[in-house]
C-alpha cells in the first residue's frame, strides 16, 4: 500500500508562483472582485482532497470489498445488542 500524504493545509505559508490563466477569465474575475490567488488555492486544495480519496479508494478497494462481503455474510458485529 502507498504511504498516504497529510491533507492538512491549514496555516501553511504562502509561496509565490507563476500561472498562465485565460486573460478574459482573469479580467472578469478581477471585475467581480474575486481574489484569484485565494480562489485558486481553495480549488487546488479541494482537487487534491478529491484525488487523494479517489486514490485511497482504489488502493483499498479489495479490503473494502472483503469487509462488505463479510458484513453481508456475518452481519454487523454486536448486532444482537442493537435496540434500534
Amino acid at each position: 500500500m502507498r504511504r498516504t500524504m497529510v491533507l492538512n493545509f491549514d496555516n501553511a505559508p504562502k509561496k509565490p508562483v507563476n500561472l498562465s490563466l485565460n486573460a478574459k477569465v482573469l479580467e472578469a474575475a478581477r471585475e467581480m472582485g474575486i481574489n484569484v490567488s485565494q480562489t485558486v488555492d481553495q480549488l487546488l486544495a479541494a482537487e487534491l482532497q478529491r484525488r487523494y480519496w479517489e486514490r485511497w479508494n482504489e488502493d483499498n478497494k479489495d479490503a473494502i470489498a472483503e469487509y462488505n462481503d463479510r458484513m453481508a455474510r456475518e452481519g454487523l458485529p454486536l448486532a444482537a445488542y442493537r435496540n434500534f
